[in-house]
């Protein structure tokens, strides 16, 4: 019966098919460096148009190898802060009077502890 028994193949392990025949599509690899130096290189299509700008993984904006940085990213306006947006509303008098009356109604029990 041993003779007689079918051979079979596990499933999943091994792919019967081959790479004869395939053409892959014509590539070139694009480089890009953030500022903390790493670099990143994305094979992209032929004919594909590059992105100026690559997020790197650190999550800082790189740009492409070999080209020069626009000077509108050096120019462009640091991002406002909470504390920023603040003081354009408020003075620091009336920031220091507004923290000395809410310690007060604290004090006085009108604000209750969430501990």
């Amino acid at each position: 019966m041993a003779e007689r028994s079918l051979r079979g193949m596990s499933i999943g392990a091994k792919s019967l098919e081959s790479d004869d025949n395939v053409d892959f599509a014509a590539r070139h690899e694009v480089v890009y460096v953030c500022p903390q130096g790493h670099r990143t290189i994305l094979p992209l299509a032929v004919g594909v148009e590059e992105p100026e700008t690559w997020e790197c993984r650190c999550g800082q904006i790189a740009h492409r190898e070999n080209t020069e940085e626009t000077e509108s990213d050096e120019s462009a306006k640091p991002q406002r802060t909470h504390w920023d947006m603040l003081l354009e509303r408020r003075s620091i008098e009336e920031l220091s009077d507004l923290l000395d009356k809410r310690l007060a109604m604290h004090n006085e029990g009108w604000i209750p502890d969430y501990e």
